[in-house]
């Protein structure tokens, strides 16, 4: 069998937005260095995603050491993500959890508020602040950042060639936003994952990713479809949900690279 091999890194510093590939992260308890640890929320504090919001999708980021950039076409704005400007705590809500973030500068939630034409404000979830994961899979009492629900999510190259097979126009993995992508498996197998490492840090595989409506947004145009959930529905559905991709917690907390080997035990 060939070797496997994590061949792409992928943060999304502000929940729903556009993602950005990495050649090395460092690993944290909440997920990866300076993912998610924003998001917009609308003005109950709700937490925003393409669900709801597709043209979300159509922000772009970019990071340079601390500093990110956020593009919607013509207009950017850049925010130190090492000294965001912070202003009230706030409560946000995320799904059935409502954590303690900070407002980061209201020019900023204007920002966003024109060109999404929704009224919303960009709150930062600090490192201390708590989330925990969900008590059913933890291993070690794990907290989680803004993610739906758990710090990592990996996803093979075979599986997204399998379900490009059955589809009539390819998908790319974007669609399904993944921290790690690995070559050299066979089809789904990340789903029988336990304990493995990725370098020299060990994870723990605790709960397939189970997929929703955000997967059918095309992250160029925000444009929504039946695809890719209506083909893997038809092959990849159990309990009434559809899964692709297994989520995961970190043991050790060091930088994985593109091109380490995993090893599953």
């Amino acid at each position: 069998m060939a070797e496997l091999k994590l061949t792409q890194i992928w943060i999304y510093p502000i929940k729903s937005l556009g993602g950005i590939s990495l050649l090395t992260a460092l690993v944290m308890e909440k997920g990866l260095q300076h993912d998610r640890r924003l998001m917009l929320v609308d003005e109950t504090g709700t937490a925003m995603t393409q669900r709801v919001f597709p043209k979300m999708a159509l922000f772009k980021l970019s990071i340079d050491k601390d500093l990110l950039t956020i593009t919607h076409f013509a207009h950017s704005i850049k925010l130190d993500l090492k000294n965001p400007p912070l202003s009230n705590s706030v409560a946000v809500k995320i799904w059935d959890d409502t954590v303690s973030a900070f407002e980061v500068d209201r020019s900023y939630s204007q920002w966003f508020t024109e060109l999404l034409a929704v009224p919303c404000r960009l709150v930062y979830f600090p490192e201390e602040n708590r989330r925990p994961v969900n008590p059913r899979y933890h291993v070690n009492s794990e907290q989680v950042s803004l993610a739906d629900a758990y710090p990592f999510l990996i996803i093979g190259q075979s599986s997204l060639d399998d379900l490009n097979s059955r589809l009539e126009t390819v998908v790319p993995i974007n669609r399904f936003r993944p921290n790690f992508v690995f070559t050299g498996g066979s089809a789904f197998e990340e789903d029988t994952w336990r304990n493995f490492s990725i370098g020299s840090n060990r994870f723990v595989g605790v709960k397939m990713c189970d997929r929703c409506v955000l997967t059918t947004v095309n992250q160029d145009t925000a444009e929504r479809g039946a695809e890719p959930l209506k083909t893997l529905s038809s092959y990849r559905k159990r309990d009434n949900k559809v899964y692709f991709g297994q989520n995961l917690v970190a043991v050790d907390h060091k930088s994985v690279s593109v091109g380490d080997s995993i090893t599953v035990q």
